[in-house]
């Protein structure tokens, strides 16, 4: 049965600052999206959050980008605006960057990411969320649970993987793709990836001699919202989903990338680097300047449609080490307060609040 998984997140409200998600907002989606299983417009869903980030997670048969899914999407997202600005939460509606919906959500604020495959036998389905940072913060966990044998030791000793996988690479700068395949490209992916803020892995398809042919098993949000903006109102905060076992990476592969606290654009006001902290749902609270930026994972087995679970994958004590790591370079990156590397270059502050400074000081430049 072919069974599309939609996760879609927005800010529509901040309980204390940028903290976390009022539980209202959350019981507000969940009334719509009760109400479209009711009516049988979507098979199932899962309401979280992530930092101040609220997100839907919902299983149809309606293939990606459809205008009844994003629909109720954007129902789910202005019902929980409505309540945020009744609670006078912080930000509301922050990430609904336009006043009505035209079809689907591309180009409107909320992240998406969603992915359409037949279900297997047995369909385990990672879905992580991050809070604080840009859609390039997913690429060294995706490279790592795909590309490196190190991580993932199924591309050595597997033979459904030995033939590797294909990455699907956006330059969100200048709008363009490019599909670079492993391990003959894999140095080439890499040149390209390691500038995370103009180059991010949005897909990842199996090798063509790969029995799950052509189906995505990885996709990321790459929704820029200062590109649709036009300024910063905020960090992009993305979403990915990964698929797992039977021909591809094993559960306890993909998790391993989230093992180290690599880093990330984002953290206060979107203008510094810091590590990202793999956390359980529990702790999905960013607090200290407005972070560390964090990473939640739900794990799902797919039953017809219906999401089984949610397992909290990064609450286990085994990333305890990861976070006592991320919360020691916090306590060392903070003492370099306004500087860099701490703060972002300048070309990548350009949508931060530092251009009205520099503006403001124009005037009084002279000539050296």
């Amino acid at each position: 049965m072919k069974i599309t998984v939609s996760l879609i997140k927005a800010d529509v409200g901040g309980l204390a600052g940028h903290s976390r998600v009022h539980p209202q907002l959350k019981d507000e989606a969940k009334l719509v999206l009760e109400h479209a299983k009711n009516q049988s417009k979507i098979i199932d869903y899962h309401v979280t959050s992530c930092g101040d980030d609220l997100e839907l997670i919902m299983t149809h048969k309606k293939g990606v980008d459809s205008e009844i899914v994003h629909g109720l999407a954007w129902e789910a997202f202005l019902k929980a605006t409505e309540m945020a600005k009744k609670l006078k939460l912080y930000g509301a509606g922050q990430d609904l960057l336009k006043d009505s919906f035209s079809g689907n959500l591309k180009g409107m604020g909320p992240g998406v990411a969603e992915l359409e495959f037949e279900e297997r036998k047995s369909e385990p389905l990672a879905a992580f969320m991050m809070d604080k940072t840009e859609p390039g913060a997913f690429n060294l966990p995706i490279f790592k649970i795909f590309a490196d044998p190190f991580n993932t030791p199924g591309l050595v000793i597997d033979p459904n993987m030995h033939d590797g996988f294909v990455f699907e690479i956006w330059d969100v700068i200048n709008h363009k793709k490019v599909f670079l395949k492993t391990p003959e490209e894999t140095y080439d992916i890499l040149a390209l990836i390691g500038s995370k803020t103009r180059y991010v892995i949005k897909r990842v398809f199996p090798s063509t001699k790969n029995e799950m042919g052509k189906e995505a098993v990885a996709v990321v949000s790459t929704d820029i919202l200062h590109e649709i903006a036009g300024k910063y109102v905020g960090k992009d905060d993305p979403v990915a989903m990964v698929r797992a076992q039977a021909g591809l990476p094993a559960m306890g592969e993909i998790l391993e990338a989230f093992s180290f606290p690599h880093l990330v654009s984002g953290w206060m006001r979107g203008s510094h680097n810091g590590p990202m902290m793999p956390v359980s749902v529990t702790d999905a609270t960013p607090s200290r300047f407005d972070g560390p930026p964090r990473v939640i994972g739900l794990g799902f087995q797919l039953a017809e449609g219906k999401l089984v679970g949610p397992a909290d994958l990064l609450g286990d004590k085994a990333f305890d080490g990861a976070r006592q790591l991320a919360l020691q370079v916090a306590d060392y990156i903070r003492r370099n307060g306004p500087f860099e590397p701490h703060r972002l270059p300048e070309p990548e502050m350009e949508y931060t609040t530092l251009p009205s400074i520099q503006k403001k000081l124009q005037s009084r430049m002279v000539d050296l």
